[in-house]
């Protein structure tokens, strides 16, 4: 289904008491999780699940906003945020290791069926977690999260490089990636009305880089992203099995994940509720008022009495 972005009432997510967000951290395969937690033990489960360069921090205003009905739980990656980054000589940073230790939290948690919210590299993540349990995905939310080679503009032309020969050469043409100014561009390019966008993100994310060792994470995840790229037959043959209810809000203005990676999933789930946001690559920044609702009622529909 396609549908015109419209500014829909935030009143149904608005009423009664604002929900409390809990900060809580759990070992998993002997790496410490912080993670974000608000909404009923019992309700309906929502895993949310950040992207480059941020932490669950993008989710802060979203989560209060779905935590009066549902269960919301946000984790940081190893080496993003909260959770621990342990040292590159003791552990792998690969999306195949994200998603196995996101399968292990939220079993210690208890949830044994949730919806994804898939961003960035949370995309990914979350579908890899779909392939290992499929029966236990309820829905998915998908705002610029990529699985199709459309999608991959020409900021990633450099990193295809570095992905056919891993070597320090290619290694390092990337490092402007982790450049304060690239960073701040992921939030303000696309944007229309800068004054909606909190500096504050952009500093959390630049602290969380020049951590000692941090650049080298994040430069090992860019190099182990193409092997998401092989899964995404994998990942289209989830959708057409499986045919979750699916949410697509994307910024189309992203220069990242542009609206081409958006267009194809409806071949793949072709009951997906469509919408592009005329904004960027981090739509929660500037266009809340408008997602969160399009997100709530949503849920409600396709999870929400389940």
């Amino acid at each position: 289904m396609v549908g015109i972005a419209q500014k829909p009432s935030v009143a149904a997510v608005q009423e009664g008491e604002l929900p409390v967000t809990h900060f809580r951290t759990a070992t998993v395969n002997g790496i410490e999780i912080f993670y974000r937690e608000a909404g009923p033990a019992d309700g309906p489960a929502v895993l949310l699940l950040h992207g480059f360069p941020t932490s669950s921090a993008q989710f802060r205003h979203l989560i209060p906003l779905l935590a009066d009905r549902y269960r919301v739980i946000a984790p940081d990656f190893p080496g993003f945020g909260h959770s621990a980054s342990p040292d590159r000589s003791t552990f792998d940073y690969t999306f195949a290791n994200f998603a196995d230790l996101m399968d292990g939290l939220i079993g210690q948690l208890g949830v044994d069926r949730y919806a994804l919210y898939c961003f960035d590299y949370g995309a990914p993540t979350a579908y890899r977690l779909a392939l290992k349990r499929p029966e236990r995905v309820s829905a998915l939310i998908v705002q610029n999260g990529n699985a199709y080679e459309e999608g991959l503009s020409p900021f990633w032309d450099p990193i295809k490089a570095y992905w056919a020969e891993n070597t320090d050469e290619h290694r390092q043409a990337i490092a402007f990636i982790l450049n304060s100014d690239t960073v701040k561009q992921q939030y303000t390019a696309g944007v229309k009305d800068l004054s909606r966008l909190d500096p504050d993100m952009w500093l959390h994310d630049d602290t969380q880089l020049a951590r000692p060792g941090n650049a080298d994470i994040q430069l090992d995840l860019f190099h182990d992203y193409g092997s998401n790229v092989t899964l995404y037959p994998e990942f289209h043959a989830f959708f057409r099995d499986h045919q979750p209810p699916t949410l697509i809000v994307w910024g189309q203005n992203d220069p990242v994940f542009p609206a081409a990676g958006a267009h194809p999933y409806r071949k793949d789930l072709p009951s997906a509720e469509f919408h592009l946001l005329d904004t960027g690559h981090f739509l929660l920044e500037d266009q809340l008022d408008v997602a969160a609702p399009m997100i709530h009622d949503f849920l409600d529909r396709s999870i929400g009495r389940s």
